[in-house]
């Protein structure tokens, strides 16, 4: 028998900087058996901040200028979880991720990134936009290029950047170059006696020339004293009105890396070895902006975390290997190219100076190549050859079968004491230890059941188990029910206890959070251990409304079809698979998925609903042909069918869910050219309710529905009478 290897230890990279991005795809190319990676990050996307200058002045596209770390983690086998971590515990080694348990880890690196001081200046932090994190400074510059477009009135928008670095010069220009022709007038605040301390003087010579040239004021010598809403008060007593203002200066650490105990420096960077260790605890690494090494201080620059990049990619391998660790030595001067807000830079390393049109190409050429790295991912993955020693003495054994295979008891036990504290009535002690549990009959007598099992969709094991939930609980909705209780049946990953105990943890957290919006008590379950995770939950119910549920037979002929949720989920997690999916369009997806369907079952009661159904892995077209009778036919309006972002492009470049086929040949249909009719096939996880209801409650559900926060939710078709063809597409 083939002897799968056993996960042993958790990675846990925190931050998309450019030291992870790097390190992840080295590590993906020389894999250690037995490590489970986790990359921890706000957003999918994270900017390559050598081209946000050009993304704001327009010569760049986003996806040009931001890796997708959702797409690399999908090929590097690693774990994603969308979040920002808010506390670190290096004695219990966990992370703190604000609305869900700690998140535990073995090894960890930090590469998070700096922000601009702030609290120096009075009033800066609430009046002003910080540059970092760049993710958050390219939506509030959209926000605002949107915000002009709108402005009436001769005026023009006043915009002020107060810093004097590299950063500073190349976004004012960047800005200039972008609203050139605008009513607009712009300001650069330098406290400094010049800008760009530092740089050759010709350097800075040119940036001055193209300040003045794209019609930048620059202000030197005067410190920014206070900010108040509207204008900067100067250290010499000037003040200076703006409408929006950004902060550009020095540097600062997130708070919680200071309040873990970890030792750091001034500015609250941490103190790390030569080897990129932390100086307190040799588990923890650190990268980028975020670390000192106090042997080889550097100022704080991209290129220095590009250059530690293959130094903690071998570093945190052999850690784990328990192998001698390398040290880093970072150059000290590195060539600087400033862009200069039209395709024109300039170019600086020690008495090398040049500045011209040339110079941005050769910058572009530059900044492209290390895109291409996370663009162009090598299709085929070396196997391990290395591998934990852990890991190797595991598979001595290969897994056994039957209840060999269930889940240890003091793992699970462990688990379930946690979940206990965070939510002791609806994952309570059992009262005896008898081997099933009392469920009371609802006091209308009716109760209803329903199983789901889903193979694992999402890296992340908290948002698996939120999904999961959501979709179980969707087939009581669809009938009109409210959730009493649920068994759980989890497959997890063979791994050791430890990583069983975190990741059965997760899940069903994840899933108690759902099952806590609507009183849904978790009475207990079954675990496994194999090849791959499963999750899935026996729910039962009762009727939401005394007497009444809403059928999925009771169409009829004149009804209007009404769906609340768009579709799209099984061709973009097909494309996903195949590294062909953005990551934003699967983070709307996921969101849509994590959309409980419970208040929209309530809703289609209230308004007297003639049937429902949850879309789910028949496809639309699959679970209207339930709902119709003998004597019944649908229209349904293409044009009218809500897709999520991405899916329609998906479809249309042939990505389709192992599924797909079989729907379409089960209503006799062949693969459609046409991605909306297309879109009516592909299978739904977690999908939306369809609903039949009377033309005179129509109108009225579906604004009580987008009320209620069913964004897409709309009129799709109409039930008419038997015809020739079950199903017509206009």
């Amino acid at each position: 028998m083939l002897k799968q290897a056993q996960l042993a230890r958790d990675l846990v990279l925190v931050g998309g900087g450019h030291a992870h991005a790097l390190a992840l795809r080295m590590m993906a190319m020389r894999p250690v058996a037995g490590v489970q990676v986790t990359l921890v990050s706000p957003a999918s996307h994270t900017p390559y901040s050598g081209m946000l200058p050009g993304l704001i002045a327009g010569h760049y596209r986003f996806d040009e200028t931001h890796i997708d770390l959702s797409r690399l983690c999908q090929w590097a086998g690693a774990r994603f979880v969308t979040a920002e971590v808010t506390g670190l515990d290096p004695r219990g080694r966990t992370l703190t991720l604000p609305g869900r348990p700690a998140l535990a880890y073995d090894v960890l690196s930090l590469d998070i990134g700096s922000s601009p001081e702030l609290d120096s200046v009075p009033g800066a932090r609430e009046h002003a936009v910080p540059v970092k994190p760049v993710a958050d400074l390219w939506q509030r510059w959209q926000a605002l290029e949107a915000g002009l477009e709108e402005r009436s009135g001769p005026w023009p928008m006043r915009l002020a950047l107060v810093g004097g670095g590299a950063g500073s010069v190349e976004l004012a220009l960047a800005m200039a170059h972008r609203l050139r022709g605008k009513p607009l007038q712009l300001t650069l605040f330098c406290g400094a006696a010049n800008i760009l301390q530092g740089y050759h003087g010709l350097a800075r010579a040119a940036a001055q020339r193209a300040l003045a040239s794209a019609g930048v004021a620059l202000h030197c010598g005067n410190r920014v004293a206070s900010v108040t809403d509207g204008s900067l008060e100067l250290d010499d007593g000037r003040t200076a009105p703006f409408d929006a203002l950004f902060w550009c200066t020095g540097a600062t650490a997130a708070p919680w890396l200071a309040a873990s105990g970890l030792d750091v420096v001034e500015g609250g960077f941490l103190a790390v070895r030569d080897t990129l260790q932390t100086v307190a605890d040799d588990a923890i690494f650190a990268a980028g902006d975020i670390a000192t090494q106090l042997a080889h201080p550097r100022p704080k620059a991209g290129v220095y975390a590009v250059r530690q990049a293959p130094v903690l990619a071998d570093n945190l391998r052999h850690y784990l290997l328990g192998r001698p660790l390398r040290e880093h030595r970072p150059q000290r001067r590195f060539l600087s190219l400033l862009s200069l807000g039209e395709r024109r830079a300039t170019a600086d390393r020690g008495p090398f100076v040049a500045t011209g049109a040339w110079v941005w190409r050769w910058k572009d050429r530059i900044d492209r190549g290390f895109m291409a790295r996370f663009e162009e991912l090598p299709e085929s993955m070396p196997v391990a050859a290395d591998s934990l020693p852990e890991t190797l003495a595991a598979q001595a054994q290969a897994p056994c079968g039957g209840c060999g295979a269930k889940v240890g008891g003091d793992s699970l036990a462990a688990a379930l004491a946690e979940l206990r504290l965070r939510y002791p009535t609806l994952c309570p002690e059992p009262a005896s230890a008898d081997d099933a549990a009392l469920l009371p009959v609802p006091a209308g007598g009716v109760q209803l059941q329903s199983l789901d099992i889903l193979r694992g969709l999402v890296s992340d094991p908290w948002l698996m188990g939120r999904i999961a939930a959501n979709h179980a609980l969707s087939d009581l909705y669809a009938c009109g029910a409210r959730p009493l209780s649920a068994l759980a049946a989890v497959t997890l990953p063979f791994s050791n206890p430890a990583l069983q105990q975190r990741e059965l943890l997760q899940l069903l957290a994840g899933a108690l959070a759902e099952f806590e919006r609507v009183g849904c008590r978790l009475a207990g379950g079954h675990s496994l251990q194999g090849p791959e995770l499963a999750l899935g939950f026996a729910v039962t119910g009762e009727p939401m409304a005394a007497g009444r549920l809403l059928p999925k037979r009771g169409l009829r002929v004149g009804d209007q079809l009404l769906l609340t949720k768009a579709l799209g989920t099984g061709t973009l997690f097909a494309a996903q698979m195949q590294l062909k999916a953005d990551g934003r369009d699967i983070s709307a997806a996921t969101r849509m998925m994590l959309q409980s369907n419970h208040a929209a079952a309530l809703l289609a009661l209230a308004h007297d609903a003639s049937a429902a159904t949850d879309v789910t892995g028949f496809g639309l077209w699959g679970h209207l042909l339930e709902m119709l009778g003998s004597d019944q036919s649908a229209q349904l309006w293409l044009d009218a069918v809500p897709a999520l972002p991405g899916a329609l492009a998906s479809l249309a470049a042939g990505l389709h869910s192992s599924m797909h086929p079989a729907n379409a040949l089960l209503a006799g249909c062949a693969l459609a050219p046409e991605p909306r009719r297309d879109l009516l096939f592909d299978p739904q996880t977690s999908g939306g309710l369809l609903l039949g209801v009377a033309p005179e409650q129509a109108a009225a559900l579906q604004q009580a529905l987008r009320g209620a926060g069913y964004a897409e939710a709309g009129f799709i078709g109409e039930v008419v009478a038997a015809a020739d063809e079950r199903i017509r597409c206009l």
